[in-house]
């Protein structure tokens, strides 16, 4: 398999064609006007592309792209010189014919044997003059958002634009029914949320019908879109709508992403290629997420799906390593109690993490000559000598054994904090709390339940103040 444009952990895929009329396929090419080039057939997968074929169109254009095995089903490409391209369904008949002049392949493209790519193309005319009718409303609300009398008409015309391209979706999904067409289009349509009315005698009306909106498109997001249907894998439109639903659909707290996950784990599962392909989706999202607590999300999936036994496409190699940082992970995930430390420090006595009787302890990991540490720590002073009298500590734990530069730091710098001093790590500090770099800081509250973790100096006032909040 030769890669068009990106690498994809996915590539290990072989996916499964469906019943074809004849077998294998055979695509003859006749592009007017480009003689002695090299064009490419590609496909996607998810947001990636790759070479399938590559053949050589002689001094009239054409070409032939064929094969004894028939192609998995979905959305391909015809890649022209210049990173030109347009786009082919491939579906149950792979025997059809493609011509078009080089230089306006756009809209001279035509199909023979193919009414399916023939329709295709229709709709891809009448969608993108949709779109572009569309934008140039938008574009006119944005130039007259002070004027009330004409945004109250342009909304208006924007509420009709969209019904008439939700119309037109719905009436190529009908008459189209059956066919590859049909179900990618189906997933484009949006789930139309009601009006909900909320009962007398409720508090705040508008966050009660907020929560009923936000529940019901998130439990029928994907109404749209077959979980079960392979074809989709081949096509930009699953990872698509994966990526909106688990980015901006779902709240982006761990629980809730749990909950969504086994739900759409239960749906697709029943097809091996899908699950596959969503897991995968998934493990590297939330893999690659900043957004803090979505690393308990990564523990989630690697025991029900990685380290389970279900994942047998992932290497022994992948898996092992996975389980390491897993294990790292899991003691110190927002809303797990802090482990206890207990450590000789600065004064020359023992400290102990639960000792500490304030509403937030800030656990900080630190060394005299890190860096990031030299920057951070006299922030985190400054911090400190602020909210230290309202009901704030910090418990600091050095991670380097030279005691004379931890001493003559504290001493230079008036650390007056808790000084942690554990050299031979006998609390297991860099476990519990998973230290692999310095500077690292916890945030944990009056029960010792971490709250936050991994964040900068800089947030910690914020944050403080806006748990508050949300605690009252």
């Amino acid at each position: 398999m030769k890669k068009l444009f990106f690498s994809v952990s996915l590539s290990l895929f072989s996916l499964l064609s469906f019943g074809q009329l004849k077998n294998g396929y055979e695509i003859d090419i006749n592009i007017h006007g480009l003689k002695d080039s090299t064009i490419f057939l590609a496909y996607h997968l998810g947001d990636k592309q790759y070479i399938k074929d590559t053949i050589t169109l002689d001094n009239a254009g054409h070409g032939k792209i064929s094969g004894q095995e028939a192609l998995p089903q979905g959305i391909y490409m015809i890649v022209l010189p210049g990173k030109k391209y347009f786009e082919v369904l491939i579906s149950k008949d792979q025997f059809f014919t493609i011509n078009c002049i080089y230089n306006d392949y756009i809209n001279t493209l035509k199909f023979a044997g193919s009414d399916e790519n023939s329709t295709f193309v229709e709709y891809q005319k009448k969608w993108m003059a949709l779109q572009q009718q569309a934008s140039s409303i938008s574009k006119r609300i944005q130039d007259n958002k002070q004027n009330s009398d004409s945004l109250k008409i342009l909304f208006s015309s924007q509420k009709v634009q969209e019904d008439k391209m939700k119309s037109y979706l719905e009436s190529v999904v009908l008459s189209n029914e059956g066919n590859l067409l049909s179900i990618l289009v189906r997933a484009l349509i949006p789930i139309e949320v009601p009006e909900f009315k909320v009962q007398n005698g409720i508090s705040n009306p508008d966050s009660a019908r907020w929560v009923m909106k936000y529940n019901y498109n998130k439990d029928h997001f994907f109404d749209n879109i077959d979980l079960t249907d392979e074809r989709l894998i081949r096509t930009p439109i699953l990872q698509a709508q994966l990526n909106t639903f688990f980015t901006n659909i779902v709240i982006q707290a761990p629980d809730s992403i749990n909950k969504e996950i086994d739900k759409i784990i239960q749906k697709c599962q029943s097809n091996y290629k899908v699950f596959q392909f969503v897991s995968v989706f998934l493990f590297n999202h939330f893999r690659e997420s900043e957004i803090m607590g979505h690393d308990a999300v990564i523990v989630k999936l690697a025991d029900d799906i990685y380290l389970s036994g279900k994942a047998d496409w992932a290497s022994k190699e992948f898996k092992d390593d996975l389980r390491r940082q897993v294990e790292l992970i899991r003691p110190n995930l927002i809303g797990k109690k802090a482990e206890n430390l207990i450590m000789d420090s600065y004064k020359g006595v023992f400290v102990s993490l639960y000792d500490v009787e304030k509403e937030f302890t800030i656990l900080y990991f630190w060394e005299p000559n890190c860096g990031h540490c030299q920057e951070a720590t006299p922030k985190l002073k400054a911090y400190y000598e602020k909210a230290k009298d309202d009901n704030i500590e910090v418990f600091a734990v050095c991670t380097t054994a030279d005691k004379p530069k931890w001493t003559k730091y504290i001493e230079d710098n008036k650390l007056t904090w808790i000084n942690g001093w554990d050299p031979e790590r006998k609390t297991h500090f860099d476990y519990y709390y998973n230290v692999q770099s310095t500077p690292m800081i916890y945030i944990l509250d009056k029960n010792k339940k971490i709250i936050a973790k991994k964040i900068g100096v800089e947030t910690i006032g914020s944050f403080i103040d806006n748990y508050r909040k949300l605690v009252k």
